[in-house]
Protein backbone atom coordinates (compact mmCIF):
# COMPACT_ATOMS: atom_id res chain seq x y z
CA UNK A 1 0.00 0.00 0.00
CA UNK A 2 1.19 3.39 -0.90
CA UNK A 3 1.50 5.97 1.68
CA UNK A 4 0.89 9.36 1.50
CA UNK A 5 4.39 10.23 1.55
CA UNK A 6 4.92 7.82 -0.96
CA UNK A 7 2.02 9.69 -3.40
CA UNK A 8 3.51 13.35 -3.12
CA UNK A 9 7.12 11.38 -3.80
CA UNK A 10 5.58 9.55 -6.89
CA UNK A 11 4.34 13.05 -8.05
CA UNK A 12 7.30 15.13 -7.42
CA UNK A 13 9.00 12.50 -9.67
CA UNK A 14 6.29 12.58 -11.99
CA UNK A 15 6.50 16.30 -12.01
CA UNK A 16 10.63 16.36 -12.62
CA UNK A 17 9.66 13.46 -15.69
CA UNK A 18 7.25 15.96 -17.21
CA UNK A 19 9.48 19.07 -16.69
CA UNK A 20 12.66 17.24 -18.58
CA UNK A 21 10.08 16.42 -21.41
CA UNK A 22 9.53 12.65 -20.72
CA UNK A 23 5.86 12.93 -20.13
CA UNK A 24 5.36 9.31 -21.41
CA UNK A 25 7.45 7.89 -18.80
CA UNK A 26 5.96 10.37 -16.34
CA UNK A 27 2.43 9.35 -16.62
CA UNK A 28 3.25 5.32 -17.12
CA UNK A 29 4.89 5.57 -13.15
CA UNK A 30 1.83 7.38 -12.33
CA UNK A 31 -0.46 4.79 -13.87
CA UNK A 32 1.86 2.38 -12.13
CA UNK A 33 1.27 3.89 -8.58
CA UNK A 34 -2.37 4.22 -9.26
CA UNK A 35 -2.56 0.50 -9.43
CA UNK A 36 -1.77 0.07 -5.84
CA UNK A 37 -4.27 2.78 -4.95
CA UNK A 38 -7.29 3.27 -6.98
CA UNK A 39 -8.66 5.47 -4.53
CA UNK A 40 -5.95 7.85 -4.42
CA UNK A 41 -7.32 11.40 -5.66
CA UNK A 42 -4.01 13.09 -5.60
CA UNK A 43 -2.64 10.45 -7.96
CA UNK A 44 -6.09 10.58 -10.91
CA UNK A 45 -5.43 14.33 -10.38
CA UNK A 46 -1.50 14.31 -11.52
CA UNK A 47 -2.30 11.43 -14.24
CA UNK A 48 -5.09 13.86 -15.32
CA UNK A 49 -2.63 16.83 -15.28
CA UNK A 50 0.23 14.71 -17.27
CA UNK A 51 -2.48 13.59 -20.01
CA UNK A 52 -3.24 17.28 -20.31
CA UNK A 53 0.37 18.49 -20.65
CA UNK A 54 0.35 15.82 -23.30
CA UNK A 55 -2.69 17.25 -24.71
CA UNK A 56 -4.94 14.16 -24.75
CA UNK A 57 -7.72 15.92 -23.49
CA UNK A 58 -10.12 12.74 -23.84
CA UNK A 59 -7.45 10.64 -21.25
CA UNK A 60 -6.92 13.80 -19.03
CA UNK A 61 -10.95 14.36 -18.34
CA UNK A 62 -10.89 10.94 -17.23
CA UNK A 63 -8.38 11.15 -14.96
CA UNK A 64 -9.78 14.22 -13.56
CA UNK A 65 -13.61 13.47 -13.54
CA UNK A 66 -12.30 10.02 -11.76
CA UNK A 67 -10.10 12.37 -8.79
CA UNK A 68 -13.08 14.44 -8.43
CA UNK A 69 -14.98 11.15 -7.15
CA UNK A 70 -12.52 11.11 -4.27
CA UNK A 71 -12.16 15.30 -3.85
CA UNK A 72 -15.93 16.30 -4.84
CA UNK A 73 -15.30 20.10 -3.22
CA UNK A 74 -11.88 20.59 -4.45
CA UNK A 75 -11.84 24.13 -6.71
CA UNK A 76 -8.88 23.31 -8.14
CA UNK A 77 -10.24 19.79 -9.70
CA UNK A 78 -13.50 21.87 -10.51
CA UNK A 79 -11.16 24.32 -12.55
CA UNK A 80 -9.33 21.75 -13.73
CA UNK A 81 -11.91 20.07 -15.59
CA UNK A 82 -13.47 22.82 -17.02
CA UNK A 83 -10.38 23.95 -18.48
CA UNK A 84 -9.58 20.33 -20.03
CA UNK A 85 -13.38 20.18 -21.48
CA UNK A 86 -13.24 24.06 -23.37
CA UNK A 87 -9.85 22.98 -24.93
CA UNK A 88 -11.45 19.24 -25.82
CA UNK A 89 -13.72 21.47 -28.00
CA UNK A 90 -16.88 20.46 -26.22
CA UNK A 91 -19.22 23.11 -23.88
CA UNK A 92 -17.68 24.24 -20.94
CA UNK A 93 -19.84 27.43 -19.54
CA UNK A 94 -21.54 25.32 -17.09
CA UNK A 95 -18.29 23.05 -16.18
CA UNK A 96 -16.72 26.78 -14.85
CA UNK A 97 -19.82 28.15 -13.74
CA UNK A 98 -19.73 24.90 -11.01
CA UNK A 99 -16.08 25.77 -10.06
CA UNK A 100 -16.98 29.25 -9.29
CA UNK A 101 -19.64 27.92 -6.41
CA UNK A 102 -16.34 26.73 -4.81
CA UNK A 103 -14.06 29.53 -5.75
CA UNK A 104 -16.67 32.59 -6.56
CA UNK A 105 -13.28 35.01 -6.55
CA UNK A 106 -11.17 33.49 -8.83
CA UNK A 107 -10.26 35.46 -11.69
CA UNK A 108 -8.95 32.64 -13.36
CA UNK A 109 -12.52 30.95 -13.27
CA UNK A 110 -13.64 33.69 -14.52
CA UNK A 111 -11.12 34.29 -17.78
CA UNK A 112 -11.82 30.54 -18.09
CA UNK A 113 -15.61 30.99 -18.42
CA UNK A 114 -15.09 34.00 -20.83
CA UNK A 115 -12.65 32.34 -22.90
CA UNK A 116 -15.23 28.80 -23.25
CA UNK A 117 -17.87 31.79 -24.30
CA UNK A 118 -15.50 32.88 -27.11
CA UNK A 119 -14.83 29.55 -28.13
CA UNK A 120 -18.60 28.92 -28.60
CA UNK A 121 -19.29 32.12 -30.32
CA UNK A 122 -20.65 33.93 -27.79
CA UNK A 123 -18.87 37.08 -28.24
CA UNK A 124 -21.90 39.52 -27.18
CA UNK A 125 -22.06 37.26 -23.99
CA UNK A 126 -18.77 37.11 -22.69
CA UNK A 127 -17.84 40.89 -23.16
CA UNK A 128 -21.27 41.62 -21.37
CA UNK A 129 -20.14 39.73 -18.53
CA UNK A 130 -16.63 40.93 -18.63
CA UNK A 131 -17.91 44.73 -18.36
CA UNK A 132 -19.64 43.89 -15.29
CA UNK A 133 -17.23 42.36 -13.55
CA UNK A 134 -14.55 45.45 -14.47
CA UNK A 135 -17.35 48.05 -13.22
CA UNK A 136 -16.60 46.44 -9.85
CA UNK A 137 -13.22 45.62 -10.12
CA UNK A 138 -11.62 48.07 -12.23
CA UNK A 139 -8.01 46.97 -11.24
CA UNK A 140 -8.22 43.36 -12.37
CA UNK A 141 -5.49 43.62 -15.68
CA UNK A 142 -6.13 40.30 -17.19
CA UNK A 143 -9.90 40.96 -17.53
CA UNK A 144 -9.19 43.80 -19.13
CA UNK A 145 -6.55 42.49 -21.50
CA UNK A 146 -9.12 39.39 -22.39
CA UNK A 147 -12.40 42.02 -22.62
CA UNK A 148 -9.91 44.28 -25.15
CA UNK A 149 -8.93 40.86 -27.30
CA UNK A 150 -12.66 39.82 -27.00
CA UNK A 151 -13.45 43.31 -28.74
CA UNK A 152 -11.21 43.41 -31.14
CA UNK A 153 -11.61 39.80 -32.70
CA UNK A 154 -15.82 40.33 -32.50
CA UNK A 155 -14.91 43.37 -34.74
CA UNK A 156 -15.09 46.29 -32.01
CA UNK A 157 -11.17 47.38 -33.04
CA UNK A 158 -11.93 51.09 -31.48
CA UNK A 159 -13.14 49.38 -28.31
CA UNK A 160 -9.27 47.93 -28.03
CA UNK A 161 -8.77 50.16 -24.86
CA UNK A 162 -12.04 51.58 -24.08
CA UNK A 163 -12.21 49.36 -20.41
CA UNK A 164 -8.55 50.66 -19.86
CA UNK A 165 -9.45 54.37 -20.66
CA UNK A 166 -11.93 54.46 -18.39
CA UNK A 167 -11.03 52.49 -15.53
CA UNK A 168 -7.87 55.00 -15.69
CA UNK A 169 -10.56 58.23 -14.91
CA UNK A 170 -10.72 56.57 -11.31
CA UNK A 171 -7.30 55.21 -11.43
CA UNK A 172 -4.59 57.41 -12.63
CA UNK A 173 -1.80 56.93 -10.02
CA UNK A 174 -1.99 53.16 -11.21
CA UNK A 175 1.13 52.36 -12.78
CA UNK A 176 0.42 48.74 -14.06
CA UNK A 177 -2.85 49.98 -15.91
CA UNK A 178 -1.47 52.69 -18.03
CA UNK A 179 1.51 50.18 -18.58
CA UNK A 180 -1.54 47.35 -19.58
CA UNK A 181 -3.03 49.63 -21.91
CA UNK A 182 0.32 50.51 -23.87
CA UNK A 183 1.27 46.96 -23.99
CA UNK A 184 -2.55 46.35 -26.09
CA UNK A 185 -1.54 49.41 -28.10
CA UNK A 186 1.90 48.32 -29.04
CA UNK A 187 -0.03 44.81 -29.87
CA UNK A 188 -2.47 46.34 -32.43
CA UNK A 189 1.02 48.39 -33.72
CA UNK A 190 -1.42 51.47 -32.94
CA UNK A 191 2.15 53.60 -31.87
CA UNK A 192 0.38 57.21 -32.40
CA UNK A 193 -2.18 56.16 -29.78
CA UNK A 194 0.31 54.56 -27.52
CA UNK A 195 2.46 57.99 -28.07
CA UNK A 196 0.04 60.32 -26.77
CA UNK A 197 -0.61 57.99 -23.94
CA UNK A 198 2.88 58.26 -22.84
CA UNK A 199 2.01 61.69 -22.35
CA UNK A 200 -0.88 61.33 -20.53
CA UNK A 201 0.87 58.96 -18.06
CA UNK A 202 3.67 61.49 -17.75
CA UNK A 203 1.35 63.84 -16.09
CA UNK A 204 -0.51 61.19 -14.19
CA UNK A 205 3.33 59.57 -12.86
CA UNK A 206 5.97 61.59 -13.42
CA UNK A 207 8.77 60.01 -15.84
CA UNK A 208 10.21 57.01 -15.57
CA UNK A 209 12.65 54.51 -17.34
CA UNK A 210 9.67 52.06 -18.03
CA UNK A 211 7.93 54.97 -19.97
CA UNK A 212 10.93 56.07 -21.51
CA UNK A 213 10.77 52.93 -23.28
CA UNK A 214 7.55 52.92 -24.44
CA UNK A 215 8.09 56.94 -25.97
CA UNK A 216 11.66 55.75 -27.40
CA UNK A 217 9.68 52.65 -29.03
CA UNK A 218 6.86 54.72 -30.53
CA UNK A 219 9.37 57.34 -31.84
CA UNK A 220 11.31 54.65 -33.70
CA UNK A 221 7.92 53.10 -35.50
CA UNK A 222 6.76 56.26 -36.07
CA UNK A 223 9.96 57.38 -37.92
CA UNK A 224 10.76 60.18 -35.41
CA UNK A 225 14.18 58.87 -36.04
CA UNK A 226 15.98 61.76 -33.96
CA UNK A 227 13.70 61.74 -30.86
CA UNK A 228 13.98 57.99 -30.77
CA UNK A 229 18.18 58.24 -31.16
CA UNK A 230 18.16 60.45 -28.24
CA UNK A 231 16.12 58.20 -26.13
CA UNK A 232 17.61 55.12 -26.82
CA UNK A 233 20.44 56.80 -26.08
CA UNK A 234 19.67 57.99 -22.70
CA UNK A 235 18.22 54.35 -22.17
CA UNK A 236 22.36 52.97 -22.53
CA UNK A 237 22.98 50.65 -20.99
CA UNK A 238 20.52 48.09 -22.68
CA UNK A 239 20.03 45.43 -20.40
CA UNK A 240 17.12 44.35 -21.12
CA UNK A 241 16.60 41.89 -24.20
CA UNK A 242 13.04 42.98 -24.98
CA UNK A 243 14.75 46.49 -25.15
CA UNK A 244 17.72 45.73 -27.09
CA UNK A 245 15.26 44.03 -29.60
CA UNK A 246 13.36 47.21 -30.20
CA UNK A 247 16.70 49.27 -30.60
CA UNK A 248 17.78 46.40 -33.25
CA UNK A 249 14.65 47.12 -34.57
CA UNK A 250 15.18 50.65 -35.10
CA UNK A 251 19.58 50.71 -35.95
CA UNK A 252 18.18 48.54 -38.90
CA UNK A 253 15.45 50.58 -40.23
CA UNK A 254 18.11 53.54 -39.77
CA UNK A 255 20.63 52.21 -41.55
CA UNK A 256 23.11 51.47 -39.35
CA UNK A 257 23.52 47.79 -39.47
CA UNK A 258 26.69 46.87 -38.44
CA UNK A 259 25.35 48.17 -35.26
CA UNK A 260 22.38 46.63 -35.02
CA UNK A 261 24.90 43.34 -35.85
CA UNK A 262 26.92 43.98 -32.93
CA UNK A 263 24.26 44.69 -30.45
CA UNK A 264 22.38 41.89 -31.21
CA UNK A 265 25.60 39.50 -31.38
CA UNK A 266 25.96 41.02 -27.55
CA UNK A 267 23.18 38.98 -26.56
CA UNK A 268 23.61 35.54 -28.07
CA UNK A 269 24.14 33.98 -24.61
CA UNK A 270 21.18 35.45 -22.81
CA UNK A 271 18.66 32.86 -21.67
CA UNK A 272 16.08 34.73 -23.84
CA UNK A 273 18.30 35.07 -27.07
CA UNK A 274 15.62 33.68 -29.43
CA UNK A 275 14.16 36.91 -29.41
CA UNK A 276 17.57 38.29 -30.66
CA UNK A 277 18.53 35.59 -33.51
CA UNK A 278 15.75 36.56 -36.10
CA UNK A 279 17.02 40.13 -36.27
CA UNK A 280 20.57 38.85 -35.51
CA UNK A 281 19.84 37.19 -38.77
CA UNK A 282 18.71 40.01 -40.76
CA UNK A 283 21.25 42.02 -40.20
CA UNK A 284 24.29 39.57 -40.81
CA UNK A 285 21.91 39.32 -44.60
CA UNK A 286 22.13 42.75 -44.72
CA UNK A 287 26.05 42.49 -44.43
CA UNK A 288 26.55 40.12 -46.72
CA UNK A 289 27.95 38.49 -43.93
CA UNK A 290 27.95 34.20 -43.85
CA UNK A 291 26.84 33.26 -40.63
CA UNK A 292 23.12 33.93 -41.84
CA UNK A 293 23.35 31.07 -44.16
CA UNK A 294 24.86 28.63 -40.93
CA UNK A 295 22.10 30.39 -39.19
CA UNK A 296 18.86 29.83 -41.82
CA UNK A 297 19.88 28.23 -44.75
CA UNK A 298 21.71 24.70 -43.95
CA UNK A 299 20.20 21.89 -45.93
CA UNK A 300 17.25 20.17 -44.04
CA UNK A 301 16.32 23.13 -41.76
CA UNK A 302 13.31 23.69 -44.18
CA UNK A 303 11.26 20.99 -45.32
CA UNK A 304 8.29 19.75 -47.29
CA UNK A 305 6.31 16.89 -46.77
CA UNK A 306 2.99 15.43 -48.73
CA UNK A 307 0.78 13.99 -45.85
CA UNK A 308 -2.19 14.25 -48.66
CA UNK A 309 -2.86 10.30 -48.70
CA UNK A 310 -2.68 10.21 -44.87
CA UNK A 311 -5.51 12.93 -43.94
CA UNK A 312 -8.87 13.45 -44.95
CA UNK A 313 -8.75 16.97 -46.17
CA UNK A 314 -12.39 17.24 -46.60
CA UNK A 315 -13.36 16.00 -43.49
CA UNK A 316 -10.70 17.86 -41.56
CA UNK A 317 -11.80 21.14 -43.98
CA UNK A 318 -15.35 21.05 -42.76
CA UNK A 319 -14.66 20.44 -39.00
CA UNK A 320 -12.01 23.36 -38.74
CA UNK A 321 -14.32 25.51 -40.59
CA UNK A 322 -17.21 25.02 -37.64
CA UNK A 323 -14.29 25.91 -35.27
CA UNK A 324 -13.55 29.65 -36.78
CA UNK A 325 -15.97 31.30 -34.98
CA UNK A 326 -14.64 34.87 -34.58
CA UNK A 327 -15.80 37.63 -36.90
CA UNK A 328 -11.99 39.44 -37.07
CA UNK A 329 -8.61 38.74 -37.00
CA UNK A 330 -7.09 38.29 -33.34
CA UNK A 331 -4.89 41.59 -32.19
CA UNK A 332 -1.22 41.09 -31.84
CA UNK A 333 -1.44 38.33 -34.69
CA UNK A 334 -0.13 37.91 -38.50
CA UNK A 335 -3.57 37.03 -40.17
CA UNK A 336 -4.92 39.80 -42.08
CA UNK A 337 -8.37 39.35 -43.82
CA UNK A 338 -9.32 35.90 -41.97
CA UNK A 339 -9.34 34.72 -38.87
CA UNK A 340 -7.26 32.22 -36.03
CA UNK A 341 -8.71 29.76 -34.33
CA UNK A 342 -7.68 30.18 -30.26
CA UNK A 343 -6.63 27.44 -27.85
CA UNK A 344 -4.82 24.76 -28.38
CA UNK A 345 -5.98 23.01 -31.47
CA UNK A 346 -4.69 19.30 -30.99
CA UNK A 347 -5.96 19.14 -27.76
CA UNK A 348 -9.43 19.01 -29.30
CA UNK A 349 -10.73 15.94 -29.56
CA UNK A 350 -12.46 16.13 -33.06
CA UNK A 351 -11.22 12.78 -34.89
CA UNK A 352 -10.13 14.42 -37.50
CA UNK A 353 -7.82 16.46 -35.49
CA UNK A 354 -6.76 13.88 -33.54
CA UNK A 355 -5.70 11.61 -36.65
CA UNK A 356 -3.76 14.85 -38.00
CA UNK A 357 -2.02 15.57 -34.78
CA UNK A 358 -0.68 12.13 -34.46
CA UNK A 359 0.40 12.18 -38.23
CA UNK A 360 2.25 15.24 -37.89
CA UNK A 361 3.74 14.39 -34.85
CA UNK A 362 5.41 11.18 -36.78
CA UNK A 363 6.53 13.69 -39.15
CA UNK A 364 8.08 16.19 -36.93
CA UNK A 365 10.26 13.00 -35.91
CA UNK A 366 10.87 12.63 -39.19
CA UNK A 367 12.01 15.89 -40.03
CA UNK A 368 14.33 16.01 -36.81
CA UNK A 369 15.78 12.81 -37.83
CA UNK A 370 16.97 14.48 -40.63
CA UNK A 371 18.42 17.74 -39.26
CA UNK A 372 21.84 18.77 -40.00
CA UNK A 373 24.72 17.44 -37.06
CA UNK A 374 24.27 18.78 -33.66
CA UNK A 375 25.77 22.15 -32.95
CA UNK A 376 25.96 23.49 -29.41
CA UNK A 377 26.20 27.04 -31.32
CA UNK A 378 23.28 27.01 -33.25
CA UNK A 379 19.97 28.31 -31.81
CA UNK A 380 18.00 25.15 -33.59
CA UNK A 381 20.82 22.78 -33.96
CA UNK A 382 22.38 22.56 -30.30
CA UNK A 383 18.87 20.59 -29.43
CA UNK A 384 17.87 16.95 -30.42
CA UNK A 385 14.76 15.18 -28.77
CA UNK A 386 12.92 12.48 -29.81
CA UNK A 387 9.93 13.15 -27.92
CA UNK A 388 7.68 15.76 -29.43
CA UNK A 389 5.58 18.17 -27.84
CA UNK A 390 3.60 21.32 -29.30
CA UNK A 391 4.02 24.77 -27.03
CA UNK A 392 0.87 25.99 -29.93
CA UNK A 393 -1.24 24.59 -32.40
CA UNK A 394 -4.54 26.83 -34.57
CA UNK A 395 -5.97 26.87 -37.77
CA UNK A 396 -6.04 29.93 -40.06
CA UNK A 397 -8.82 30.82 -42.65
CA UNK A 398 -8.23 33.40 -44.78
CA UNK A 399 -10.13 34.38 -47.52
CA UNK A 400 -9.77 36.64 -51.21
CA UNK A 401 -6.94 39.50 -50.33
CA UNK A 402 -6.17 37.96 -47.39
CA UNK A 403 -2.40 37.25 -46.20
CA UNK A 404 0.01 36.79 -43.10
CA UNK A 405 2.61 39.43 -42.14
CA UNK A 406 6.17 38.52 -41.89
CA UNK A 407 6.48 37.55 -38.20
CA UNK A 408 8.34 34.59 -36.20
CA UNK A 409 7.44 32.79 -33.52
CA UNK A 410 10.63 32.63 -31.28
CA UNK A 411 8.64 30.88 -28.59
CA UNK A 412 9.22 28.09 -30.69
CA UNK A 413 11.61 25.19 -31.87
CA UNK A 414 9.99 24.72 -35.24
CA UNK A 415 6.77 26.15 -36.99
CA UNK A 416 4.71 24.76 -39.51
CA UNK A 417 2.13 25.77 -42.37
CA UNK A 418 -0.24 22.42 -43.17
CA UNK A 419 -2.62 23.26 -46.59
CA UNK A 420 -6.36 21.91 -45.73
CA UNK A 421 -8.03 23.92 -48.88
CA UNK A 422 -6.98 26.31 -51.37
CA UNK A 423 -8.85 28.48 -54.32
CA UNK A 424 -8.23 27.02 -57.46
CA UNK A 425 -5.37 28.19 -59.90
CA UNK A 426 -8.55 30.89 -61.33
CA UNK A 427 -8.76 32.72 -57.97
CA UNK A 428 -5.48 31.92 -56.39
CA UNK A 429 -4.31 34.54 -58.62
CA UNK A 430 -1.18 34.58 -60.72
CA UNK A 431 2.27 32.45 -58.96
CA UNK A 432 3.35 33.17 -56.16
CA UNK A 433 0.22 34.38 -55.00
CA UNK A 434 -1.25 32.76 -51.46
CA UNK A 435 2.55 31.27 -51.70
CA UNK A 436 4.37 30.74 -48.02
CA UNK A 437 7.51 33.36 -48.17
CA UNK A 438 10.30 32.54 -45.84
CA UNK A 439 13.17 35.10 -44.77
CA UNK A 440 11.37 38.28 -45.63
CA UNK A 441 12.01 40.93 -43.28
CA UNK A 442 8.96 43.02 -42.29
CA UNK A 443 8.37 46.11 -44.40
CA UNK A 444 8.88 48.27 -41.81
CA UNK A 445 12.24 47.80 -40.99
CA UNK A 446 13.45 49.13 -44.89
CA UNK A 447 15.45 46.61 -45.47
CA UNK A 448 16.49 45.96 -49.43
CA UNK A 449 16.18 41.92 -48.84
CA UNK A 450 13.67 39.70 -50.92
CA UNK A 451 12.26 36.58 -49.97
CA UNK A 452 15.27 33.25 -49.32
CA UNK A 453 12.35 30.86 -50.03
CA UNK A 454 9.07 30.74 -51.61
CA UNK A 455 6.94 27.71 -51.22
CA UNK A 456 3.65 26.87 -53.25
CA UNK A 457 0.98 25.28 -51.37
CA UNK A 458 -0.95 22.54 -52.42
CA UNK A 459 -3.28 20.50 -50.28
CA UNK A 460 -1.84 17.85 -47.81
CA UNK A 461 1.35 19.78 -48.24
CA UNK A 462 3.33 20.52 -44.64
CA UNK A 463 6.26 22.85 -44.57
CA UNK A 464 8.43 22.68 -41.35
CA UNK A 465 10.93 25.68 -40.75
CA UNK A 466 12.75 27.14 -37.92
CA UNK A 467 10.49 29.03 -35.40
CA UNK A 468 13.02 32.01 -35.76
CA UNK A 469 13.05 32.25 -39.27
CA UNK A 470 10.72 35.35 -40.57
CA UNK A 471 7.60 34.27 -42.26
CA UNK A 472 4.59 35.19 -44.02
CA UNK A 473 2.06 34.92 -47.13
CA UNK A 474 1.66 36.42 -50.45
CA UNK A 475 -2.12 38.32 -50.72
CA UNK A 476 -4.61 36.17 -53.10
CA UNK A 477 -7.00 37.31 -55.23
CA UNK A 478 -10.20 35.03 -54.22
CA UNK A 479 -11.80 31.94 -52.09
CA UNK A 480 -10.38 29.98 -49.22
CA UNK A 481 -6.93 29.17 -47.96
CA UNK A 482 -7.61 27.33 -45.24
CA UNK A 483 -4.48 26.03 -42.77
CA UNK A 484 -3.43 24.53 -39.82
CA UNK A 485 -0.30 25.81 -38.26
CA UNK A 486 1.98 24.73 -34.92
CA UNK A 487 5.03 25.11 -32.90
CA UNK A 488 7.04 22.52 -31.54
CA UNK A 489 8.24 22.86 -28.21
CA UNK A 490 11.90 23.38 -27.67
CA UNK A 491 13.06 20.56 -26.01
CA UNK A 492 14.14 20.86 -22.32
CA UNK A 493 17.66 20.33 -23.05
CA UNK A 494 20.83 22.82 -21.43
CA UNK A 495 23.23 25.03 -23.56
CA UNK A 496 23.33 28.12 -24.62
CA UNK A 497 24.64 29.75 -27.96
CA UNK A 498 28.58 30.90 -27.46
Amino acid sequence: MISSVDTDNVIQRAQALSNAGQIAQAIDLVRSAIEDRQNDGKLWHMLGILHRTDQDSAAALVALEKALTYQPENPVLHHAVARVTMEAGLPAVAKFDKARTFAPNDGSIILGRSAAQLAAGQFDEAIADLELILASNPLWLEGHELLSEARWSSGDKDGLTKSFVEALQSNRQNGSLWAKCLDALFKADRFADAAQMVGEARKALGDSRGLMMYDAICASELGETEKANRLFASLAPITEIALAVRHMRHLLRTGHIDLAARLGESFIQDSEAHQIWPYLSLAWRALDDPRWKWLDDQDGLVQIYDLKDQIDLAGLAQCLRSIHVAKEDMVGQSVRGGTQTDGPLFARIDPEIRKLRSVIQSTVRTHVAGLPAADPRHPVLRHRSDSISFSGSWSVRLTGKGFHTSHLHPMGWFSSAFYVNLPDEANMGLPPAGWLALGTPPPELNLDLSSVRRIEPKPGRLVIFPSIMWHGTIPFDEGERLSVAFDVATPPTPGHAV
